[in-house]
Formats: structure tokens, C-alpha cells, sequence
């Protein structure tokens, strides 16, 4: 079924059902915004300001700044731009489940084993001014699977749509979801363990006692390497263990799904316990209660504007949570985890300026820098400065409005959605899919009277996985 509906999304895509790809138009060695208001989130606002972009980055930015001749032109009058948003915490663009269910520890499962190109949320992300997001792996695990940093390149494959170079990452889980409470139904899932909030910590420490064992093991075996023992026989690899040890070492990002204040803190001194930082608290609706430890251990936390009551765990959630971690120091972005929500970030992060008082370049950082933060990113993407990526958002009026709509969206320098462009070929698509229709009807075989009813069923809607 998976690869039936890939092959007719591939064919209504060469049908001109779904917008066109980007790559069918590539943007010239040189582009150039002209006239804008440019919000560079990092370097304050510069009126009447251009943008010039070569080889999908930024090459200059100011009011005075010379138009090379050649360039294509984009008239930004009367416009506004900002750096692309950054989404923390996302779950578009997957092939497949969300949660490998079936262990609490799956540390050896990795996202860019199912990134989905086609997935049309894509496209929907850049409509709402996304270019780059951290697509996780689901919270059914206390130690979930690696993550993917991908750019939203509609039209590129799933290799294509990764962010180069971005540090990587893993899932871990705290809470209902890992310990099961919200998996109903009875069975093998429901009786795996851990099954209460001290067990979910539990495995977790388990899972790094095992991880420093083996990593000791590899120190010993290249210890004797170096000193000349041809005859050491090197450890049996475990693709559990190996990026456990990464996170020990380093070299890997742990993105934290949590909400309670007390299991905040538990993490935290487990991770201080085996020498690690944890990259972000994601979701850590209770944040707000236990923010100077979170500032105080150098984690970042990426919440929720106003998500509240949706389950047990989130009713102590408030929507001045950003605001007041921020006020205790912490690196706070502002994300989605939902589809829907993902294409109206900017006014998920003004409603910090309502709940909390922040200001608007506070606002815009939730969304921009402070996410390219916690994911590594910060030096290629998440303000407008000379020698990052040219990932850009061009706004009819200030993002923060209510009323602002993502007229055109740039990845790399290249425009990947243009709302005019958009609008002109909907109903080109529209028509085109009429025409489909009607050849199918002309084309289908006529039912034999007293047969059998040979009408498609409807799909048996699955059960919702748990993904926050």
C-alpha cells in the first residue's frame, strides 16, 4: 500500500497535481532582495535594506550595498525578511512509524532510514515560512532512535533534503509515553518494561552503564593496537551501544521529550552523573518550575506556546513558560511537533510577546537562532548574516502579525515556494485533475448486473501513535 500511494503521488506530481518542484527552476549564481525590511534576528532591523545571495549564501547585506550586474532581482518593497524558521521538534517527512515500539531501548533505529521526500507536509512547511527541521523519532521509547536535521528542499531526494553537517542526535522519552500509560489495548506492549516513571530513569541508567563497559572495551582493544599486539581481536560492534558512547564522548545530541518538573531534574543528574549535557528538554511544559537547573546544567528547552490539558502530565502547562525560562537564562526555541502547527510558528512565538512580555526580536529568536542553537546549526542557518545559508522568508507584512503570509521562501539561495506562482497554478491543477477523473470514469469497466460489488473500500483509519 506504502509503495502504491508513492507511485500515484509520483504520478499526479508528473501530472501537475501537486506544486512544482523547485529544481525544475533553479535560481541563477546570483540573487538579490531588494527594497526590504530586513529583520536579521542577531543584528537588529536595517530599513530599505537588500540581501545579496551567491552560491546559496549570503554575500552581503545592508542599505548600500551594489546589485552585481546580472543578478535576478527580487523586489522586496514594502516587504519584510527573516531568516528561515527552524522547527525543533518535528515528525513530517517520515516513511514509516514514528515509534519502533517493541523495546525501550532502540538507540539502533535512525530517522534518515525512512525520510519520505514526498511527503506533501513538506511543501506545506515552506508555505509557512519552515526551511529547516529536527524530525524525531517518536516518545514510546525511554532511549528512542537517532534523529534527521533535514531542509525543507522540496523536489530533492531523501539523501538531499539532510542538513550537512549538523551534529547528531537521539530521541529519549520521560514520562506516560515510555512507561506506557498512554498505549491501551492490552498485549505484549502494554506489559514491556518499564511501566512506571522510576523504571523509565532506570533504563536509561542501565542502557549507559552498558555503554561505558563497552566503550571500555574499545579504549583497551585500540590501547593495544597502539602498542603493537597483533594478535588482539577487536570488540564484537553493537549498533545499540555506539551511539550511547557518542553521547558520552560527545559526539551525539540527546533531545529529551519530557513535561514534569521532577523528571527534568532526574535527567539532568543522570546525564551530570555520566558527564554528558542534554542538548534539549523538548515539550518540558513544567520547565518554568525548575528553569535555573535547566540553565544552571546548559540544556536548551523547546516548548510549546500554549498546549495545555491535552493529557494527564501537561495540566500544569502555562503559556508564560518560554518567557519565564528565558528570564532564567535558558536557550528556549519554540516548535511544533504537529503538521498543522508547523506552517504558523511565527505566531505561535508572538504569543510569547502576550504571555511573558517579550520583546520582538526575543519572539523571533524562538524560532531562528535559538533552535539553530540547540541543534549545532547556528553558524550555517538562523540569522541574516554575510556567509550563512541564504535560508529566507519574505513576508507582506511583519511576521509576528497575525496577518503576515510567506510570500516567497528561499533554501540555499533557491526559491523553493512562491505563493503568486502557487496561486496561478492551482487551478491548472485543479482542471488537470478533473480530466483525470473523467478518463478514469470513461476507461473503468462496467459492473455486471447481480455482481459483485467491486467498489474500493475505505481504509481502516490505524491507531494514532504517540509522537510528542
Amino acid at each position: 500500500m506504502k509503495r502504491l500511494a508513492t507511485l500515484v503521488l509520483t504520478a499526479t506530481a508528473a501530472a501537475g497535481l501537486v506544486p512544482a518542484r523547485a529544481d525544475a527552476q533553479p535560481a541563477g549564481p546570483v540573487t538579490v532582495i531588494r527594497n526590504a525590511t530586513v529583520l536579521t534576528v542577531t543584528k537588529g532591523t536595517l530599513e530599505k535594506a537588500s540581501i545579496v545571495i551567491r552560491n546559496g549564501r549570503i554575500a552581503a547585506v545592508g542599505t548600500n550595498v551594489e546589485v552585481p550586474r546580472g543578478a535576478t532581482e527580487i523586489d522586496a518593497t514594502g516587504r519584510f525578511v527573516m531568516p528561515g524558521i527552524i522547527d525543533a521538534h518535528s515528525h513530517i517527512a517520515i516513511d514509516g512509524a514514528v515509534n519502533e515500539t517493541s523495546l525501550s531501548v532502540t538507540s539502533m533505529v535512525g530517522i534518515e532510514d525512512v525520510l519520505n521526500p514526498d511527503d506533501i507536509d513538506i511543501y506545506r512547511g515552506l508555505a509557512g515560512g519552515v526551511t529547516a527541521a529536527n524530525v524525531l523519532h517518536g516518545s514510546a521509547n525511554a532511549i528512542g532512535g537517532k534523529n534527521a536535521v533535514i531542509k525543507l528542499r522540496w523536489g530533492k531526494d531523501a539523501q538531499g533534503l539532510l542538513l550537512e553537517g549538523a551534529p547528531p542526535g537521539i530521541k529519549f522519552a520521560l514520562g506516560e509515553n515510555p512507561k506506557r500509560a498512554n498505549f491501551g489495548g492490552g498485549g505484549a506492549a502494554e506489559r514491556r518494561y518499564p511501566a512506571t516513571r522510576m523504571g523509565v530513569i532506570d533504563v536509561i541508567r542501565e542502557a549507559f552503564l552498558e555503554a561505558r563497559a563497552y566503550q571500555a572495551t574499545w579504549k583497551a582493544y585500540d590501547a593495544a593496537v597502539k602498542a603493537g599486539d597483533r594478535t588482539v581481536q577487536a570488540p564484537r560492534r553493537d549498533l545499540k551501544l555506539e551511539p550511547l558512547v557518542e553521547i558520552l564522548e560527545g559526539k551525539r545530541l540527546v533531545h529529551a521529550h519530557s513535561y514534569r518538573a521532577d523528571e527534568i531534574l532526574q535527567l539532568l543528574r543522570l546525564g551530570e552523573e555520566f558527564k554528558f549535557r542534554i542538548a534539549t528538554l523538548q515539550h518540558v511544559l513544567e520547565g518554568y518550575k525548575v528553569a535555573d537547573e535547566i540553565a544552571r546544567h546548559g540544556a536548551g528547552a523547546s516548548t510549546f506556546s500554549d498546549w495545555w490539558a491535552y493529557k494527564f502530565e501537561a495540566y500544569d502547562a502555562i503559556p508564560y513558560n518560554a518567557a519565564l525560562m528565558t528570564e532564567r537564562g535558558v536557550v528556549v526555541s519554540i516548535n511544533s511537533d504537529s503538521a498543522e502547527e508547523h506552517r504558523h510558528l511565527n505566531q505561535e512565538a508572538a504569543k510569547t510577546m502576550k504571555y511573558g512580555g517579550m520583546t520582538e526580536e526575543q519572539a523571533l529568536r524562538m524560532i531562528t537562532i535559538n533552535p539553530a542553537l540547540q541543534l549545532g546549526i547556528d553558524k550555517r542557518v538562523g540569522s541574516i548574516e554575510v556567509g550563512k545559508d541564504a535560508d529566507l522568508v519574505i513576508y507582506d507584512t511583519h511576521p509576528l502579525s497575525t496577518y503576515a503570509v510567506p510570500q516567497q521562501v528561499l533554501v540555499d539561495g533557491t526559491v523553493y515556494f512562491d505563493r503568486q506562482k502557487d496561486l496561478e497554478q492551482r487551478e491548472v491543477r485543479a482542471r488537470r485533475k478533473r480530466e483525470l477523473k473523467d478518463k478514469e470514469k470513461a476507461t473503468a469497466p462496467a459492473a455486471r448486473p447481480g455482481g459483485p460489488d467491486t467498489t474500493p473500500k475505505a481504509e481502516t483509519t490505524p491507531a494514532l501513535e504517540v509522537r510528542r
